[in-house]
This record gives structure tokens, C-alpha cells and sequence, in this order.
């Protein structure tokens, strides 16, 4: 695979959110506002790029069998930074992401990309599948976050919009407009590719972080 495809299919083939279907719970949850998606697919980005060439250069000395806990530990410790560096610098989007932050370390997101692709390849194409999953996931939740903000709120990144501020659908701010939003999207991307990007394959044991947990995977 080439670097070029190794950083393009994050952002469109494997999307993590609107292809993989990963991450759904922090997708949701902060992206009533633009400025929220945006620190979260930035803070995200940092973790996954500290993390996939982490454990790229690692990956011949962690143990199989121990190799989850690891993942933990590493991946923790860059969600530990940012948090530090978000309460620092940018208090009011540390207060905006709220619990969402810390959580993460369990992001779907992360533990997949690792497990995928970082354990199996360079620390450099690690780095570059970092920023393009990274690159995708805050695409999806900026796209998300812009189309309930708009209609929810009539604002844009705190912007408001003429019409739109007066008449605003105050429900594409609550939960069940963010699942709407979210299945729109998702029709969207099928759509546009005619049902082309997700394959079939791809839904396999292979490709699931758990499978050497569960043993459906091949791996021992």
C-alpha cells in the first residue's frame, strides 16, 4: 500500500465514523457545536499519532498475550497529555469535552488502528495512518457538529446565522437529532459511492481489534 492510500483511506474508504462506525459515542456527544468537533478530532489525532508509533516501535517487544494491557497503558498516557495541555492552554474546551476527554483511552478508534495496522507495520506508515484516520474522524465529526449546530442553533463556531438564529430546530441539539443527523450522513457516503466503499470483507473476524481475545481471528 502506498503512503498517498495510506493516508487517503482514513479520510474517505475507512472512515471511522461513517464507514468503520467507530467512535459513535464521543461523535454524538460533543458534536452539538463545531468547536467542540474540532477539539475532539484534534485531540484524538494527538493520541493516535502518539500511540500508533508508540506501539509500531514496540510492537517485537510486547508480548502477545499482554499486548491489550499495553495498549492501555500507552494510549492512556498520551490522553493524559493532552488532557494536561487542553486544561492549560484551552480551559474552555477542556470544559466543553468534559468526561468525553479521558474517555479516549477506550475510544474505539485508537484500539483499532492499533491493533489493525500499527502492531504489523513502520513507525512511519503508523504515523501516517494516524493522520489520516485522525483527519477522517474529525471531518465526520465536524460534519456532524456543523449540521446541528446550524439548525439546532442558528449559530456556526458561535457565529449566528441570519433566519436561521430566529427559527432554529432546537432537537438537532438533543440526542435523538444527533442520531438523525448521523444516519443521514451515513446514507450520504453509501449513496455517493453506491455502496461501493464498505465491502463485504472488510466485516470479518480479521479486521476486529478483539479477534486474538475471542480466538476467531487466527491469532494465537
Amino acid at each position: 500500500m502506498s503512503k498517498l492510500s495510506t493516508l487517503t483511506k482514513g479520510i474517505i474508504k475507512e472512515n471511522p465514523v461513517l464507514v468503520s462506525i467507530l467512535g459513535i459515542c464521543p461523535a454524538l456527544a460533543v458534536s452539538t457545536q463545531a468547536s467542540n468537533a474540532i477539539g475532539m478530532g484534534l485531540a484524538t489525532t494527538f493520541v493516535l499519532l502518539g500511540s500508533n508509533v508508540s506501539l509500531s516501535l514496540l510492537r517485537n517487544v510486547i508480548p502477545d498475550k499482554v499486548r491489550i494491557p499495553c495498549y492501555i497503558i500507552i494510549i492512556a498516557g498520551f490522553v493524559t497529555l493532552v488532557k494536561m495541555a487542553l486544561e492549560a492552554y484551552a480551559y474552555p474546551v477542556y470544559l466543553s469535552l468534559g468526561i468525553f476527554l479521558p474517555l479516549i483511552v477506550c475510544n474505539c478508534v485508537v484500539f483499532a488502528r492499533a491493533e489493525v495496522f500499527a502492531k504489523r507495520n513502520t513507525a512511519l506508515d503508523s504515523a501516517i495512518d494516524a493522520v489520516g484516520t485522525g483527519a477522517g474522524f474529525t471531518l465526520a465529526l465536524l460534519a456532524i457538529a456543523s449540521v446541528r449546530e446550524i439548525f439546532g442553533s442558528g449559530t456556526w463556531f458561535g457565529m449566528e446565522l441570519p433566519v436561521l438564529a430566529e427559527n432554529n430546530i432546537s432537537i438537532f441539539t438533543m440526542a435523538p437529532g444527533g442520531f438523525v443527523v448521523f444516519g443521514i450522513l451515513i446514507a450520504v457516503v453509501n449513496k455517493t459511492s453506491r455502496g461501493r466503499i464498505i465491502k463485504r470483507k472488510e466485516f470479518g473476524c480479521e479486521s476486529c481489534p478483539s479477534a486474538g481475545i475471542c480466538g476467531k481471528g487466527g491469532a494465537q
